[in-house]
């Protein structure tokens, strides 16, 4: 009884840390999509006026569907 309580225990401890650990990685990349946004998000302000400014044609518009 008290082996099988001891495995318990040591798998308890295992699933704890792997928890954690999935924890960390998660806030990880949240932290790192959120980065990405923002740099996303600066480049988009940069593209569009520079774009216009720079005497750029726009996309073409697409044509109708027939």
């Amino acid at each position: 009884m008290q082996e099988r309580i001891q495995r318990l225990e040591e798998k308890l401890a295992y699933l704890e840390r792997h928890v954690t650990e999935q924890d960390r990685a998660m806030l990880e990349l949240a932290e790192e999509i959120t980065r990405l946004r923002r740099e996303l998000r600066m480049v988009r302000e940069r593209a569009a006026p520079g774009a216009a400014a720079a005497g750029e044609p726009e996309a073409p518009e697409r044509p109708p569907h027939y």
